[in-house]
């Protein structure tokens, strides 16, 4: 049976509760189905779709290109959040609707306390990202607040850090995720799924880290599929 569909506010519950939320970033139809009926809380369509998946130069993806993401992965999540990418050059209200009618739950943008302030305004709930780096651990909690007293429903803070990120996570009361460079000191976690799994040219032939290698299974078995067609013998999975 098919656990029940899960809400923002259900994510906000389990900071409360000291669960660790589960997120992934996610591209097409296949991969969002696996990636939900595996139990995660939250699937992020990201722009990163632009560099890693299509070859783009960053920041080159459009938000018609990213509507039609996001009605991929939709067709695919039926119980975690939906989370979809403003980008870069489409930060306002207009283009979060879009997304939202889209199917997006939450929208997650870059922008400040603002245009978050602005969005949340327009009736749509606000992913916000957050950037460590040069800024203290003071300076980037009262960032963190603002955002949060501006409307934000949860935090994505990258380059969080030990120290930063654990300041951040216990001074706000919405989840804060990390994606790039975050730790178990936030509420959660978000990867890419191709990232995870370790679906890209650059794992062909390494030892990886990452939960598996499926560029070398997709290589070996694509090899195997070749030489079937060229020895002239029925290829597997395919009846005559």
């Amino acid at each position: 049976m098919l656990a029940l569909k899960k809400m923002i506010a259900d994510l906000q519950r389990m900071k409360k509760a000291g669960r660790k939320i589960v997120g992934v970033v996610a591209w097409d139809y296949p991969v969002a189905q696996i990636a939900d009926h595996a139990g995660v809380d939250l699937v992020s369509v990201g722009d990163s779709v632009g560099v890693n998946l299509w070859g783009q130069a960053p920041h080159e993806i459009s938000i018609d290109e990213m509507l039609v993401v996001c009605r991929a992965v939709r067709r695919g999540v039926k119980r975690a959040v939906v989370s979809v990418d403003l980008p870069a050059h489409e930060q306002n209200a207009d283009s979060a609707l879009r997304l939202k009618d889209c199917g997006a739950d939450i929208v997650k943008l870059l922008g400040s306390a603002d245009l978050v302030r602005a969005v949340v305004r327009a009736g749509i709930p606000v992913f916000a990202e957050l950037h460590g780096g040069k800024d203290g651990p003071a300076m980037l909690v009262d960032h963190a607040r603002r955002l949060q007293d501006a409307g934000a429903s949860l935090l994505d803070f990258r380059h969080s850090g030990p120290l930063a990120g654990e300041a951040v996570a216990r001074a706000v009361s919405i989840p804060v995720i990390g994606g790039l460079g975050g730790g178990p000191w936030l509420d959660g976690r978000l990867r890419m799924v191709h990232a995870a799994i370790g679906y890209g040219f650059s794992n062909l032939g390494q030892a990886t880290d990452q939960y598996a290698n499926v560029a070398q299974v997709t290589h070996d078995a694509l090899a195997a599929y070749a030489e079937d067609v060229r020895a002239a013998r029925q290829i597997k999975g395919q009846r005559a």
